[in-house]
């Protein structure tokens, strides 16, 4: 059952920007959400978490200052924009909806999930 649906994946060269969307299908609204990515055969890695009151934002370091999450409650969308993408953020991307531990970088901490939208950055 989908959860959540990503979307705004796609191919583009380094440099580029792209805006990834999340909405809920089938999930209730969830105070953490979050980002993830899993490039070809590297592990599912965290890249960005908001709370709810969207006054706390987490990045990993990798995309600390290129990437910006944020949420529209009245939309109940959650976007990534990624900004001077290079290749090493070629992956397949993930939206997350979780709840309030402190480990907001385990996946384990999240029980909602998207299928997933391919960004591909490429010369």
């Amino acid at each position: 059952q989908v959860q959540l649906q990503e979307s705004g994946g796609g191919s583009v060269q380094p440099g580029a920007s792209l805006t990834l969307a999340c909405v809920p299908v089938s999930a209730p609204p969830r105070y953490r959400m979050a980002w993830f990515r899993q490039a070809p055969g590297k592990e599912r890695e965290f890249v960005a978490v908001i709370n709810w009151n969207r006054a706390s934002t987490y990045y990993a370091d990798s995309v600390k200052g290129r990437f910006t999450i944020s949420r529209d409650h009245a939309k109940k969308t959650t976007y990534l924009q990624m900004n001077n993408l290079t290749p090493e953020d070629t992956a397949v991307y993930y939206c997350a909806g979780g709840g309030y531990s402190d480990t907001y970088y385990s996946q384990d901490e999240y029980d909602n999930w998207g299928q997933g939208t391919q960004v591909t950055v490429s010369a």
